[in-house]
């Protein structure tokens, strides 16, 4: 069947302004206390939602987290996480793990969990059945459509991805069967930088494609 419908022709400058978006796309971790206005964040959350999925399925279950109670769970669960990931490291990276700020959890004004629907009925199981792994990637791909997205409207996201996804899902009361993806944090960033913070800090630093390039 053929479509009437005509693509968009973007501009010459659109794929330098592009590359922009994803060099500034940071993990951020300090936030100025700007609320996200919920319209904004509904927009984004639509915009998320155009990611690709397995046999469009649409996997990806957002969780909005106000509760200040749910909230501090999930801090203490960080906190608790990281002192045990600390207490396993060889004492000189201990020290430069330390200076790390990991998380914005208590300074962003947004935060959201995403999980996956492991078996969703929609999609029908199409293109999952080999690889079941597909619908989490699904929702990893929702995840990263959000983060540029908000990017595009002066809003900066950071991952927490030092926790127990048992103990996240039980602190937000989600259905058992759901995948834990990831908790995130959102909201303007009190600085820019074009360069990870990691790298910034001298944890390590980007490779380039050629890197990680193979041929056969």
């Amino acid at each position: 069947m053929c479509s009437d419908r005509v693509a968009p022709s973007f501009g010459a400058d659109f794929p330098a302004e592009l590359r922009a978006l994803f060099v500034w796309r940071r993990d951020v971790r300090h936030f100025a206390a700007d609320p996200v206005p919920a319209p904004l964040l509904d927009e984004l959350l639509e915009q998320a939602c155009l990611a690709p999925s397995v046999g469009l399925s649409e996997p990806w279950r957002f969780v909005t987290v106000d509760d200040p109670a749910r909230r501090a769970a999930v801090r203490a669960n960080f906190a608790a996480c990281n002192d045990a990931a600390l207490r396993g490291m060889a004492d000189e990276r201990a020290a430069s793990y330390a200076r790390l700020k990991l998380a914005g959890l208590d300074g962003a004004p947004c935060h959201l969990a995403v999980f996956a629907e492991p078996d969703p009925v929609q999609g029908h199981g199409l293109g999952r059945a080999t690889m079941p792994e597909t619908v989490a990637y699904s929702a990893v791909m929702a995840v990263h459509t959000l983060w540029l997205a908000a990017r595009a409207r002066g809003l900066g996201m950071g991952w927490v991805s030092i926790l127990d996804p048992d103990a996240v899902a039980a602190a937000l009361d989600v259905p058992r069967a759901w995948t834990f993806i990831g908790y995130f944090c959102l909201g303007v960033p009190r600085t820019d930088d074009d360069a990870p913070e990691l790298q910034r800090a001298g944890w390590e630093r980007r490779r380039g494609a050629a890197t990680v390039r193979v041929r056969r």
